[in-house]
């Protein structure tokens, strides 16, 4: 029998180069490997499903799955994790000193729906008891006019939001104070050039997101791997296979980092870094699997309820293909 041919977009990362460059393979697959940066990837997946195997932003599928849109299937493989605390961006000249001066300011977002900013609005309902409803959303470009929700969505009962004006982007609004804060995970030009009254929330944000995991023990998941239902309901032994290949492929990218007789990165403590990394977040800072990342999923999940994104909470096993919630163990 010959082998299943399959595409597989993601992000360019460290942890999927083994597999992309096939040093590590997909059993019973040919697989033709893709690259992009999320934006593009994200749109083209869900508006026209054009991939077999895609990382996806998890908010997102959590909602499609909601609305009963069932064309993708996940695997606990999550590509993107990052702690949001570095995305908060704000204009200095506006009394903003910490997270809960942020009630009744205007606030933009790229996508409202997008992960990173569902994790950016539980933070602060969490841990700063500042609710969504207490903050004006626009929506738009960050440096690009005309970005939309990448799925259709109508704002949550009692939250404030809307696109901004056609050829407007959020970062040049902020510059020009037609905004009081910008939650993003790219930084807006306006703060990389410099400009005056521009500032991140959290200045030390290493600090802060230390503080935040040991406090909640969450690493915030940003992407999952989705794949294809027809494929999987056609080939079983898929997702199961995926998961493997993506969990060698991220073995190999950590390899690399222990090899400190030469460096594979381009900085000269790589070795302190990953042991201090490992201090805070243990010996396996990036897990893959169900189990391993529940807490996440949940918070996740209640996040997505929470603000409106879906209309009832989902159990968390069943977004995932059921041949990867449990691995064999020897």
């Amino acid at each position: 029998m010959s082998n299943v041919a399959i595409t597989i977009a993601t992000g360019d990362y460290d942890r999927i180069r083994a597999l992309r460059e096939g040093q590590v393979t997909v059993g019973g697959t040919d697989v033709t490997y893709l690259l992009f940066e999320p934006e593009e990837l994200f749109f083209r997946t869900v508006r026209y499903q054009e991939f077999d195997v895609a990382e996806m932003s998890f908010s997102t599928y959590i909602m499609l799955r909601d609305r009963g849109i069932r064309d993708y299937i996940a695997v606990p493989i999550f590509l993107s994790r990052i702690f949001r605390h570095s995305g908060f961006y704000v204009r200095t000249d506006r009394g903003i000193r910490g997270a809960a001066d942020l009630r009744g300011k205007q606030v933009g977002v790229p996508e409202y729906q997008m992960t990173a900013c569902v994790w950016q609005r539980g933070l602060l309902q969490d841990e700063y008891g500042v609710s969504a409803r207490e903050i004006i959303w626009r929506t738009g470009g960050l440096e690009e006019p005309g970005r939309e929700e990448r799925s259709p969505l109508t704002p949550p009962p009692g939250v404030d939001f809307a696109p901004i004006a056609a050829g407007k982007t959020l970062s040049s609004m902020l510059e020009g104070g037609e905004l009081d804060a910008v939650l993003a995970p790219r930084a807006p030009s306006c703060f990389l050039r410099g400009v005056p009254n521009i500032g991140r929330l959290f200045p030390d944000y290493r600090s802060a997101e230390q503080a935040y995991y040991r406090k909640t023990r969450l690493h915030p998941i940003m992407h999952v791997l989705g794949v294809r239902q027809s494929l999987v309901e056609r080939y079983p032994w898929l997702p199961g296979n995926l998961f493997r290949a993506f969990c060698q492929a991220k073995e190999a990218a950590v390899a690399e980092l222990e090899r400190i007789i030469t460096l594979s990165v381009t900085l000269p403590w790589v070795g302190a870094e990953l042991a201090s990394t490992r201090e805070v977040l243990g010996h396996d800072p990036w897990p893959y699997g169900f189990e391993e990342n529940r807490a996440e999923i949940e918070t996740l999940i209640r996040y997505s309820l929470e603000q409106g994104l879906i209309s009832k909470a989902p159990k968390p096993e069943g977004l995932f293909a059921p041949s990867t919630l449990a691995t064999a163990r020897i």
